[in-house]
């Protein structure tokens, strides 16, 4: 019995004093004493970290919204470092492929939010009969052959995050026009002058080349990019690029021959007192003095396909 009762007042004592588990502990029954040293119960052990010096970086997140037509990184990170900088760059929003004044081409557009994107592209080719294949210069009517090379980096606006909108950005133009004159009832009418086309005493054929003097030209549009799915969409653009003054030259087949005014009353005419190298300059004045060359159209359609 003794013992029993020694075992339960033990137990009850090492429950209670835990704390004090490394110190001895008397029990005394009667006339009896016995020491017990208590022994721990448990251990405690501190985890150690599963991966040292790495805090998880959270990965990118795109979203695609299909009424704007964009794609966003709703985490913010396109420009937040050099690897998602990089990695956008590689990863664009979309390609287009696109017809228009400035030629047949193609642009490619990495979104840089919701309302916004970064677009770099090239136009060219021969687009002269896109247009007509020939415009007028005061009087005279001038056909038209062209050989365009448009590359341009521009930026594509949404202001209220749907379909419409605003384009601004550069180009680089290098494009080369020449130009025919066409005589009007076998007539040039120059620098109010009415001279003979052809004959003994006429000027002859007329043609040239135009360049504008602007090696980089702004512009700015407007537009519309409706989509059709999640995937394919199109687009509308009018504008205008502001390619500056225009250099014309103007060249005759015999720039020394004599030629006549056509009084409407002799066949041959009367003599102008100028030769058809003179009518050739005053044919490059109004091509230059024409204003309209100096804002160049822009009017361009195509389509989109959004990654």
């Amino acid at each position: 019995m003794k013992l029993i009762k020694l075992t339960a007042i033990s137990a009850a004592v090492l429950a209670s004093t835990a704390a004090l588990a490394a110190e001895p502990v008397i029990v005394v029954d009667n006339n009896d004493a016995m020491a017990y040293e208590a022994q721990p119960v448990a251990v405690a052990y501190e985890a150690e970290p599963v991966a040292m010096g790495y805090e998880a970086q959270p990965a990118p997140s795109y979203a695609y919204n299909a009424d704007a037509g964009v794609l966003s990184n709703t985490t913010g990170a396109v420009l937040g470092g050099t690897k998602t900088l990089f990695q956008t760059a590689i990863n664009p929003a979309s390609v287009s492929a696109e017809v228009g004044t400035l030629g047949y081409g193609a642009n490619v557009a990495w979104s840089m939010n919701e309302k916004t994107e970064l677009q770099a592209g090239w136009a060219g080719g021969d687009v002269a009969d896109l247009f007509g294949g020939d415009f007028d210069a005061d009087d005279v009517n001038y056909d038209v052959d062209s050989d365009f090379s448009n590359p341009y980096l521009g930026v594509q606006y949404r202001p209220v995050a749907n379909w419409f909108t605003m384009g601004a950005g550069i180009i680089v133009p290098d494009n080369d026009i020449d130009v025919r004159a066409n005589p009007d009832g076998g007539v040039y009418k120059i620098d109010n002058k009415t001279f003979i086309a052809d004959g003994e005493n006429g000027v002859g054929s007329l043609e040239g080349t135009l360049e504008h003097r602007n090696k980089l030209a702004p512009y700015a549009t407007i537009g519309f990019r409706p989509n059709i799915t999640n995937n394919f969409g199109v687009f509308g653009e009018i504008g205008a690029a502001y390619m500056g003054k225009t250099d014309a030259t103007v060249n005759a087949v015999n720039p020394g021959q004599d030629v006549n005014i056509d009084n409407g009353v002799t066949p041959g005419g009367v003599a102008s007192g100028l030769n058809a190298g003179q009518v050739a300059n005053l044919a490059e004045q109004e091509l230059e003095n024409k204003d309209y060359l100096e804002w160049f159209p822009i009017v361009k359609v195509g389509a989109t396909y959004r990654f």
